[in-house]
């Protein structure tokens, strides 16, 4: 599959980004634990050069905890900070204030020095579409202050939300970048649900996704959808029939496979699931 997709408003909205990337003092970058290299738009460590750095691992719940560790250190060993997150329940945002502290330590001491007292951190909040940028805002928030959806691009443009005295938050849209130069980028975006469905072949998609899954996770496959090695040629075809999923004349109707398959592992109903694995880690 040959994906790029970079709506007209993503322009405008990095234009906002560099303008405003001088005012602040950490950037806190929302990444998908299970696909964080993908996640990541390479041109934000272009923009945030020289600033403190914190990556939280959001949907964390859907990816491994071997791998969610595994990315932690990773991170760790470039110079972020991390904490792994679940926006929808708040699940590690307690932990955020402290990271946000310690980020910054040397701000704050340069401030102290210079009698500015009080004066809270400033935080740039940055991610692709869909990644669960305005959830985390409304859940660390403990109030509604974004508009939210399950589809990329509703954060439109850059607004400023004051959490308390020591930091504030500038919300921006989620970004993509030109040109995806490897297109298992692209394709990993697709899978999160980042790339707009309606540009994609979902049943190209689901059997990408299938390859992948029969690669790295064929006991999952086996218990969700009752796999057998004679089905394994025919995945769409067979869960078309194990879920009942039936066309004219009978016929298995691949497109409502597809997207039962898409849907169950965006969801989490196969289980927690990495897609992409950090260097110098072996699989579970």
């Amino acid at each position: 599959m040959n994906i790029q997709w970079y709506p007209g408003h993503m322009t405008k909205a990095k234009r906002a980004m560099q303008e405003d990337i001088k005012l602040i003092d950490l950037i806190i970058e929302l990444v998908d634990a299970r696909v964080p290299v993908s996640s990541r738009n390479p041109e934000i460590d272009k923009l945030g050069a020289n600033k403190a750095r914190l990556v939280l691992l959001n949907k964390s719940d859907l990816a491994s905890e071997f791998y969610n560790e595994a990315w932690s250190v990773y991170f760790k060993s470039l110079g972020y900070h991390v904490v792994k997150v679940n926006s929808r329940t708040g699940a590690g945002l307690k932990q955020i204030n402290g990271v946000v502290q310690e980020a910054c330590k040397e701000k704050i001491e340069r401030d102290r020095r210079r009698g500015i007292l009080n004066r809270p951190v400033r935080a740039m909040v940055v991610g692709i579409p869909n990644v669960g940028k305005s959830t985390f805002i409304n859940s660390f928030a403990g109030k509604a202050c974004t508009k939210t959806g399950n589809k990329p691009g509703v954060t439109k443009g850059n607004q400023w939300i004051r959490l308390n005295k020591s930091l504030e938050l500038l919300d921006t849209p989620g970004i993509l970048w030109p040109k995806f130069e490897d297109q298992r980028v692209g394709l990993h975006l697709a899978f999160i649900g980042s790339i707009n469905d309606e540009i994609l072949n979902k049943e190209e998609l689901a059997l990408e996704l299938f390859k992948f899954l029969r690669s790295h996770y064929l006991p999952v496959l086996e218990e969700r959808y009752q796999f057998t090695a004679d089905s394994l040629d025919t995945p769409l075809e067979h869960i078309a029939k194990v879920r009942s999923c039936l066309a004219k004349g009978n016929e298995p109707d691949t497109k409502k496979a597809a997207n039962i398959l898409i849907d169950d592992f965006r969801s989490g109903k196969l289980g927690r699931i990495t897609v992409e694995f950090p260097p110098k880690t072996k699989q579970e």
